[in-house]
């Protein structure tokens, strides 16, 4: 069932608070030509969607990947087969179109999830068990098969109709009864449900997707959902586009309009994505684009943004581009026609900005071949827990093929680990970083808090440092001791000038930790007997193919540049070190330094 959105629905009926987003970003828009015209297929993508699709179908007949499914954690891949097997089998163009082989495999698969699928219609995921969720994600891709194989062209495959069909409508109960864990699960059911009652109507479907939509959805004036999460983000923006595509709410696309801008901004020339300030798994992660492909195509074809257009482009141009798109998702494009348009619109951009989002701290500069990323906003106290965001890299810096992959700053302040400013304010060129610490020290008990056997409540610190059984709440506080971290950058150009001020007790060890992408080669600094750069004095260069970058001077007043983390850490002998070249300016309190990167 297609039931697309025309430009004309979408413009009456999102179309004012797309307007709004458009109007900030005018540079990129020129203007909004929401007209319908003929469309033509893109040709070329649909060739190599096809051929890749049927490559890995062939992989998919020769191999046995039911083996042990009774043991299996994760069944998304296994219905992804599903999708592919079921996109050449329907494909006309497919050399397994209508295969009695592939139709053989189909059946087999579809008899093993169908064995593994409980009673309430719900699968396992890892340690997630019966999980309507992840039965969701599931389920974009079975629905996609059974789209598929519901052509009036593929009557003969009744058979695998039917088992598809009780898979779905069992796992449509799970959607419509069972709960979720995070926000964007919210979405990937409601997804679920569309995907459902377009196969198999029913208004169960639709009344459940309304009761989740009744909470609301929150998008900030940054654009970004309240997981912040590249990851999540293009999960969420795929559910809507489902959503308002087959229930025929375009106003959904609004959020996935917003989104997909505040993504341009958090990508790389060569497609990284910059997820520093996610309160999910991704904080810490090396991520690219590519999944937000389809999001960017849809949008980029309904709407006709230059800067959506360029987007798809460079995913196009991306090396993973062949095995995240062009080798799993041919049913997609088979199940949403508008996805096989061509994009009329130039990808013609400029690609120089500096934008500063208030609400997540984060700023991002481009200028020319340099990238810059100032991060700010971890929620406080920091916790290391999903959820939460708790990223120490405040400073990241690209020219080129040189990747400062992050700058941090630590001290030995009661063991108290990494500086996570409080905000970012920018006055002019200028953006200033700032945090405070505060650690305590505890006196007796009062009279009437006393125990004769000494079993006190099993407590945290004041200052959130550590447990133990002294009834930390019923103690005053003395001997406080405060520790204040101000960091001021200025851009030019690409160029940033910092400056440093560390104060509070004296002779406090101060570290500034910079992580080079791996394979760098770093001159101007002494390594010590770890592989670490000490930059002592006089400037450093990074270099990585023909791009360097320049750092210094630099300052070596000790050389214990490890434990930087937190003791939540190194008690459990963790560590927030990533690979890469490390190289260390360091100091004492009182501490300033000044220095540059270009």
């Amino acid at each position: 069932m297609e039931n697309k959105v025309s430009r004309a629905e979408f413009i009456k009926l999102g179309g004012l608070t797309l307007l709004s987003a458009f109007t900030s970003d005018l540079a990129f828009a020129g203007g909004i030509p929401f007209t319908d015209k003929s469309t033509k297929m893109d040709s070329v993508l649909m060739e190599k969607l096809l051929l890749y699709n049927d490559l890995e179908a062939e992989k998919i007949l020769n191999g046995n990947a039911l083996e042990g499914i009774d043991k299996l954690s994760n069944f998304r891949f296994l219905a992804g087969h599903i999708s592919i097997m079921s996109a050449a089998i329907g494909h006309g163009a497919s050399k397994y179109y209508k295969s009695k082989l592939l139709e053989e495999k189909i059946d087999d698969y579809l008899n093993g999830m169908l064995n593994v699928q409980y009673d309430d219609g719900t699968l396992d995921a890892g340690g997630n068990r019966q999980s309507p969720p992840d039965t969701a994600f599931v389920l974009e891709y079975m629905c996609a098969a059974a789209t598929i194989l519901n052509s009036k062209n593929l009557k003969k495959f009744h058979v695998l109709r039917d088992k598809l069909k009780k898979f779905i409508v069992n796992a449509g109960e799970a959607m419509v009864t069972g709960g979720v864990h995070t926000p964007n699960h919210r979405w990937v059911v409601c997804a679920a449900l569309a995907n459902i009652n377009s196969l198999y109507p029913n208004e169960k479907y639709v009344h459940r997707i309304d009761e989740w939509l009744a909470e609301g959805i929150y998008l900030n004036k940054d654009g970004h959902y309240s997981e912040r999460s590249g990851v999540y983000s293009a999960v969420i923006n795929k559910a809507f586009i489902t959503m308002a595509r087959l229930l025929n709410r375009p106003e959904l696309l609004d959020n996935v309009n917003k989104n997909l801008i505040t993504y341009y901004y958090h990508t790389e020339t060569n497609g990284d994505m910059i997820s520093v300030e996610s309160r999910r798994q991704d904080q810490f992660m090396d991520l690219t684009i590519t999944k937000f492909y389809m999001q960017y195509r849809y949008m980029a074809i309904l709407t006709e943004n230059p800067m959506f257009a360029y987007m798809v482009k460079v995913i196009e141009n991306l090396p993973d581009f062949k095995g995240t798109i062009l080798s799993k998702d041919l049913a997609f494009f088979m199940e949403n026609e508008a996805l096989k348009e061509q994009i009329t619109v130039d990808a013609e951009i400029v690609n120089d900005f500096e934008k500063f989002f208030t609400l997540s701290n984060l700023a991002r500069i481009r200028r020319g071949n340099k990238s810059i990323t100032l991060f700010g906003g971890n929620d406080k106290p920091v916790m290391i827990v999903s959820g939460r965001s708790s990223n120490p890299n405040f400073l990241m810096y690209r020219k080129g093929e040189a990747i400062l992959k992050y700058m941090r700053l630590s001290t030995s302040f009661f063991r108290m680990g990494y500086f996570s400013s409080e905000g970012i304010t920018k006055d002019g060129n200028k953006y200033v970083l700032k945090e405070t610490k505060v650690a305590d020290y505890y006196q007796p008990l009062a009279l009437e808090y006393r125990k004769e056997d000494g079993d006190y409540e099993l407590s945290p610190s004041l200052d959130g440092r550590f447990w133990n059984k002294m009834n930390f709440g019923s103690r005053t506080k003395s001997n406080v001791k405060e520790q204040n971290v101000i960091i001021e950058i200025k851009e030019h150009g690409g160029v940033l000038d910092l400056e440093f001020n560390v104060d509070g007790p004296p002779n406090v060890e101060v570290t500034i930790e910079m992580c080079f992408k791996e394979g760098s080669q770093f001159t101007g600094g002494e390594k010590d007997v770890n592989g670490n750069y000490l930059l002592k004095s006089g400037f450093g260069e990074l270099k990585m193919g023909s791009d360097s970058i320049k750092i210094g001077p630099g300052k070596t007043e000790h050389t214990n540049v490890d434990l930087l983390d937190s003791e939540e850490y190194t008690y459990h002998q963790g560590s927030l070190r990533t690979d890469g070249v490390h190289v260390y300016i360091t100091g004492f309190t009182p501490f300033q330094h000044k220095m540059t990167i270009s």
